[in-house]
């Protein structure tokens, strides 16, 4: 978490900033890429070998190409804008770190832009791949606009989270501006906005099938709102709002596989490829910024990150039609909104930054009352360290998708 200092400095002084970043550690993000592509992999080419059509294996593997060449420009970038972002003294302190040397360290913020535009660039040239090989999304396609109207949405996500790096809006200014960002996808979305009534309510009911119309559309905009702003509420220490996406990204991704490997439906196959086409460069430029985020972190990645990262898994889960997967796959975000409500809607005082308490002579970060699971998990499970921390929170994470695989599996030909 970070104190921002934005004050004007002299174009001498400014020029005398040097950064020193630590070394990012790559030998963690190449073990997490690695732990990835196997299961991937064996889904593309070993469990589903005849499932999945030739030319969607063929884009598949070309937006793998072209992601991976977006973590190793991500990594690239982020030392350089580090020194820019630094020099226009956009800077903060991590308050988990306070009383000692790290405490008082400049450490760059706002770091998300250099992620977020290289992750427009990879899903451009996706796009661009794909189409100039016939796969897909080719002038003809259906899906072209929708990608477009996706690409559109991050886009304005991108731009309103560095709007309020550099700004600090109000909280209650926050809330709405996915709102905004949402629009293209809800002007764009052809898709059906009708739902399917679990089996067991349908004598009650009387449908099987119940169209909401405009409610569908409003629904969108909540998701869109929810998951922007979710992720940005459950942060605070080094690494975890990366770690979450990455894990999130990850179960998509693995989940779209699964899909498409289970499905003869042309259509649903090609929703669940048009999520691949999003998650692998976010996944693969998010892992790039955790190698400089990861603890002890270089760098703040700021709220265009996070808000970047929500709006990105809540446009694959609208138009690939998973947002009710896609909420499983947010249950710990899903609790630590619920049980923030007090606070977040003024029920109960609210801190700007719910953070835990440090003590800089043991080093290790005891719980607050804030009511976030930051907070709770060091009241539940005892002080400890923040990375510590960090990594129990992203467990619970990995958990709660583990869980989701479990309860789409029980619940298959039974809920729907």
């Amino acid at each position: 978490m970070v104190v921002r200092r934005r004050q004007s400095i002299p174009h001498q002084t400014v020029r005398s900033c040097e950064l020193t970043l630590e070394a990012p550690k790559l030998g963690l993000i190449l073990s997490i890429l690695a732990m990835f592509l196997v299961p991937f992999f064996y889904l593309l080419f070993v469990r589903y070998p005849m499932e999945i059509e030739i030319h969607l294996r063929l884009s598949i593997l070309v937006c793998v190409a072209i992601s991976l060449c977006g973590f190793v420009a991500s990594a690239l970038l982020i030392p350089v804008a580090a020194r820019y972002l630094l020099r226009r003294n956009l800077f903060g302190h991590d308050l988990n770190k306070k009383g000692t040397p790290q405490g008082t360290t400049k450490v760059p913020e706002a770091l998300g832009i250099v992620t977020g535009i290289v992750f427009l660039v990879v899903a451009i040239s996706i796009q661009l791949a794909v189409s100039f090989l016939q796969y897909n999304l080719t002038a003809d396609s259906d899906w072209l606009v929708e990608y477009n109207a996706a690409l559109a949405c991050i886009c304005f996500m991108i731009l309103l989270g560095f709007v309020d790096d550099v700004l600090d809006v109000p909280w209650s200014v926050k809330l709405v501006l996915p709102f905004f960002a949402a629009l293209p996808l809800v002007t764009a979305y052809a898709g059906h906005t009708s739902i399917i009534i679990p089996k067991h309510l349908v004598p009650f009911v009387g449908l099987s099938v119940l169209d909401l119309g405009l409610i569908y559309k409003v629904y969108m905009i909540m998701l869109v709102v929810f998951c922007t702003n979710s992720i940005n509420i459950h942060a605070g220490i080094n690494g975890l709002e990366v770690g979450q996406t990455v894990v999130i990204s990850v179960a998509i991704l693995i989940f779209n596989l699964i899909q498409i490997g289970a499905s003869t439906d042309p259509d649903y196959k090609q929703a669940h490829v048009f999520s691949i086409y999003i998650m692998l460069p976010l996944l693969t430029t998010s892992l790039g910024l955790l190698a400089f985020n990861w603890y002890p972190s270089s760098i703040f990645v700021g709220d265009t990150y996070t808000y970047f990262a929500g709006m990105a898994m809540a446009v694959v889960g609208i138009l690939g039609h998973f947002s009710e997967t896609l909420l499983l796959f947010f249950l710990p975000q899903v609790l630590n909104f619920l049980y923030s409500c007090p606070q977040l809607f003024g029920i109960v005082p609210c801190p700007r930054h719910r953070l835990p308490r440090f003590d800089p002579q043991t080093g290790l970060l005891i719980g607050t009352s804030d009511m976030n699971l930051v907070n709770l998990f060091l009241r539940l499970f005892g002080q400890c360290t923040e990375k510590s921390l960090c990594i129990r929170l992203l467990i619970f994470q990995v958990f709660s998708c583990l869980l989701c695989f479990g309860l789409r599996s029980i619940l298959a030909g039974w809920y729907k």
